[in-house]
Order: C-alpha cells, then structure tokens, then sequence
C-alpha cells in the first residue's frame, strides 16, 4: 500500500506534460483536418463535365456559364426564410412533415414552378446549407418544399415505431403528391443532397409516372450505391473513417431521442439487443445492420443497400438529369463516380460534373476566414434549373 501511494507520487509530476502533449497532438491533428477540408494550399481547375452533344446539353452549358469555370474554395450568418411547416399522415401510421416557402418574386418564364427538396443524412429545413438554398431560390420565384426526414427535427415526436432510412420514398412522394395537388398548375424541379440525391433519383426512376409535371433532377455529392460505398467507408484517406464515426454517434443520438416510439411500441420490430448493440456502435454500418433495416424488414444489410440504393432505378430517369460531386468529398469515394460518369457517356438526357473542391456539400465562396453564405452549389443548381425552365419555355427558338 505505502509503495503504491509513492509510485503514484512518483508518476503524478509527469501528467501535465503529457496531456500537454496530448493537447498539441490534437491541436494539430484539427489543424491538419481544417486545411485539408478547406484545400488552401491545392491548385484550381474547372469542373470535369461528362454529357452527350445534344441541342438541350449544349443549350445549358451556354446558359449555365458557372458550371464551366472553375470553383475556388476559400481557407458563415445564413439566411433564415419563413415557412408553413405541414403535416401528412402515412398509411402505416407515421406522420411526414415538410415545410413550404412561397416564392419572393416572380419566375423569368412567368410560370408557376415548385423546387422539391430532400435534404442529407438526419437533417431538415433547419440546417444552414438548406436555409441558404431555399432563401436564394425565393428570390428567383420558386416556390420550395422541403422534406423533413422522419424523426430528424428534435421538436417533433414519432407517430410510429419507424424514422427515415437511406432509400425510402414513401415520405418524399407524399410531399411531391401534396404538391401537385394542391397547386394543380405547378411544374417541379427535384433537388436532392447526399442521402437526399439517392432518395430523390430512387423516387423517380422507380415509376415513370413519378417523372410527370417534373422539368428535371438535380442530385448533388451523393454516393449512388450503398452497397459499393461500404467498403470505402472505413478507411482513413481524407479521414472518411472519422466522418462516418461522426455520423454515425450523431444517428444514434436521432434514434435514442426516438427510443420510446422505436423501441416502446408493440408493432415495433425491435428488441432490447438491437438498442444495446446500438450503444456500442461506431459505424453507420453498424447502425444500419441492427436498427435502419429492420424498419422496412430487409433481411440483412446487403439486401437493405442494394435495395435502397438509386444506381438500380437512375437509368431509368428520362427528364434532364444534374449529377454532381467533388473530387475532394471526404464522403464519397473516387470508385463511387464511375456511376454518374458512365450514366452521362450513355444517356442525353445526364450532364455530370465533378469539380476539384467543394467538399460534401460545401462548395463555398468568399474570402478565406469570410466565406459567403451563398454557395457555388447554390447558384449551379438555381442556374441549371432556370436554362431547363428557359427551354421548355422556348424549345423551338433554344433548339
């Protein structure tokens, strides 16, 4: 006991200096991570673009002169517009929600048209990139509904024992159906973010009836296969295992603020083994073999990814097709973009475009330590939309 306390003595002295250098270490390792994101030391270049030479292909590259230069990163207050949250009772119990913004002005083509939007991983209407989005695309007359992922708002309790998952559309379509119905003169335009893209690309290529009143699809740094995505996602270049350990703890916190609806419930598909293994998970992998499958009854986690990845139903998409990524996406594997980029070699109708920067979803502009809130990916998208809405408009004169 003594030779205990004076060993203890002995080591004590030492401790601060090691967390000193436990503190540097991490210092540096943040530091290391924040220039390799913000790529302040890369060389630029304009995106790569991959599409057929068709009259409507040429047409936009002409009318959407951003797509072709290059992005410059640099080394951000987001706008904050008003909307109508609505609510929608699914068949099985669930209650979907969205949320509506009106247009702040009137469209160039005079016509009525609606941006439908479904956000990445866990978010919703709330999150900075898609506040900014939604306040620019306002103030160029679109109408914008955003979905809000089952169980994602922290606000908003679970009617049944079942959240989002990586291809579900049954909550996107309703909020496309509550659209058209109520503004039986609309046209649509699909704007879909990582998780979103898939859900978004899977929505329309699983009917060509979910294709009608739709100008075209916009589908920004998603990974078109789960399946292929898996194996990337645990290694440690562009330290894509860290993003999917954050990604990961931050989906167990949505699911554990769920826990009574999910785990509680008598028609819930879970046991009390599926929420201690949840506990000890550090993997979005893990999350979905034990929670996110289970909820439409995959019976196991190949058949969820294959089954719930878009790369099965995107070939059948037929209006015009916006597929973007960026090389540096901590997210999305370089292996992945042989996809879209085959995609748009054998259809007219997909335009593909990679850039050198820009992240998962980051693509900002400005000064180094000001960047604008406005993004490069904001005006891509709103530019894209309006040359395809200028061409429906005047096809004849475009042609």
């Amino acid at each position: 006991s003594l030779t205990h306390v004076a060993e203890v003595r002995t080591i004590s002295p030492e401790m601060p200096a090691m967390f000193d250098g436990m503190k540097l270490a991490a210092v540096a390792t943040v530091l290391y991570v924040i220039v390799r994101s913000l790529n302040l030391k890369c060389p630029t270049a304009a995106p790569d673009i991959t599409c057929q030479d068709t009259p409507l292909n040429r047409y936009l590259l002409k009318s959407c002169p951003i797509l072709t230069k290059e992005y410059i990163p640099p080394l951000v207050n987001s706008p904050k517009p008003c909307g109508l949250r609505k609510y929608l009772p699914m068949p099985d119990g669930a209650t979907a929600t969205f949320d509506l913004f009106e247009p702040q002005g009137v469209h160039s083509t005079g016509d009525d048209i609606t941006m439908v939007i479904c956000p990445g991983i866990g978010n919703h209407s709330e999150k900075h990139y898609i506040r900014t989005f939604v306040d620019y695309s306002q103030k160029q007359g679109y109408r914008c509904a955003v979905l809000n992922h089952l169980g994602a708002l922290p606000n908003i309790e679970l009617t049944s024992p079942r959240m989002f998952t990586y291809g579900c559309t049954w909550e996107f379509s309703a909020m496309v159906g509550y659209i058209i119905r109520t503004f039986p003169q609309t046209q649509l335009i699909v704007v879909g973010f990582s998780l979103g893209g898939n859900i978004a690309c899977k929505y329309l290529g699983e009917n060509p009836a979910n294709q009608e009143r739709v100008l075209c699809c916009v589908s920004v740094c998603q990974g078109y296969s789960a399946l292929r995505a898996q194996e990337t996602f645990l290694q440690w270049d562009q330290c894509r295992r860290l993003y999917n350990f954050l990604m990961a703890d931050n989906m167990k916190k949505i699911i554990l603020s769920h826990r009574a609806s999910l785990f509680g419930m008598s028609s819930s598909n879970m046991e009390a083994a599926d929420l201690s293994r949840l506990y000890t998970a550090t993997s979005l992998m893990q999350i979905d073999d034990n929670i996110m499958r289970k909820f439409h009854g995959h019976n196991s986690l190949k058949d969820y990814y294959e089954k719930e990845s878009c790369v099965h139903y995107i070939h059948n998409i037929s209006v015009p097709l916006l597929l973007m990524n960026s090389s540096d996406d901590p997210l999305v594997h370089q292996s992945l973009l042989t996809i879209p980029r085959t995609l748009a070699e054998k259809k007219q109708n997909v335009i593909f475009t990679l850039t050198l920067h820009g992240g998962h979803l980051g693509f900002f502009e400005g000064a180094v330590l000001f960047p604008q809130p406005l993004s490069w990916m904001d005006k891509v998208i709103v530019s894209y939309a309006n040359g395809i809405c200028q061409w429906e408009k005047h096809r004849p004169q475009c042609q």
